[in-house]
């Protein structure tokens, strides 16, 4: 389970309204029969019309500056095993969500009314995609750019000679081109994998988009808080203030378990991917630690984060783990390092 929390900047500036946004989380459906569309929901409805999230998210920003985030974007990436649990992806991952955010709010330290934060103080919007495209920071994109470059060069080149600006034998390159399009290391389907290109396989996932301000338009719950637990003076009072995004994190996997009977392996916890920030080697001692089946699973997790399996010799005796292995594996493993960590 992958959870980042970004806030929405354009151009270096905080969006002033959240209805591109908005926009954005609505392209899904232009693809899909009326019947079929995914419609925003919340704590209170299971269908929440655009205009009025936008209304609601824009509204509710009651002395925030222009230079204060207005709205955060919470993004749940369930994994490929997770998604298999489920019987009614868009159905139960909407009861997840509505978990998460208890979670949500219970990891603020921050009272109103001399009470905890609680779910129906968070003004929030979220909605279901079933679909992801590679983007160009995707590993796949990125080690297939050689071959893009080249193959785009040789395009130019066959542009040039039909329009008479050169000379060159056109079948010749265009069976270059046909040579470096199976060439590339990532394929999807017989393609080449590309930037744009639809991901193949369970791509559901959860948007959500939560208001800087609670449900009363009185006061900021930021998880973008540098604190986790403090207090401060403001107008002569003790005030609570902080986010705990590690708890947040673990909280949200803990109850994805519990509601749904999940055995979590030991490679897809926050816990593992906090340790293989911290400490590889205690990682991958761990890992060299699972039952069989389980560091099958484990290897298989890895491997889809972009790691060549070839690399994976863990040694029985933990002190013969070479620093070098460590630094090849950690490379291939950035992009569940990125997903371990707050996007803001």
């Amino acid at each position: 389970m992958y959870i980042t929390i970004t806030k929405q900047k354009m151009d270096g500036n905080f969006g002033q309204s959240v209805a591109d946004f908005v926009a954005y989380l609505e392209k899904e459906n232009e693809q899909r029969s009326l019947e079929d569309h995914e419609h925003f929901f919340n704590q209170f409805s299971t269908d929440v019309p655009t205009d009025e999230v936008v209304r609601e998210i824009d509204g509710n920003t009651a002395k925030l500056k222009r230079t204060e985030p207005k709205f955060y974007s919470i993004t749940v990436n369930p994994s490929a095993y997770e998604l298999k649990r489920l019987q009614n992806p868009s159905e139960d991952l909407k009861r997840y969500t509505i978990e998460v955010m208890k979670d949500y709010a219970a990891c603020f330290n921050r009272e109103i009314d001399g009470r905890p934060v609680s779910l129906n103080d968070i003004k929030f919007f979220a909605k279901i995609e079933h679909q992801r495209t590679f983007k160009g920071t995707d590993w796949q994109v990125r080690q297939n750019q050689p071959y893009a470059t080249k193959i785009l060069d040789l395009k130019n080149r066959i542009g040039r000679i039909e329009q008479g600006k050169t000379q060159g034998n056109i079948t010749k390159l265009r069976n270059r081109i046909a040579r470096l399009e199976k060439e590339a290391p990532h394929q999807q389907n017989g393609k080449r994998i590309v930037q744009g290109m639809a991901k193949e396989g369970p791509q559901t996932h959860i948007h959500i988009i939560v208001s800087r301000k609670d449900m009363s338009n009185k006061y900021s719950l930021s998880p973008g808080s540098k604190y986790r637990h403090s207090d401060t003076i403001f107008n002569g009072k003790s005030v609570k203030r902080g986010f705990d995004r590690d708890s947040f994190f673990s909280a949200s996997e803990k109850t994805f378990d519990k509601l749904f009977e999940y055995k979590r392996n030991y490679a897809e916890t926050y816990h593992a991917r906090k340790t293989f920030i911290n400490d590889p080697k205690q990682y991958f001692t761990m890992i060299s630690r699972l039952p069989t089946h389980e560091k099958h699973i484990a290897f298989s997790i890895m491997r889809k984060t972009g790691l060549d399996y070839s690399m994976l010799n863990i040694p029985t005796n933990k002190a013969q783990l070479a620093l070098k292995t460590i630094q090849r594996l950690k490379r291939g493993l950035d992009k569940a390092v990125q997903s371990a960590s707050i996007g803001i």
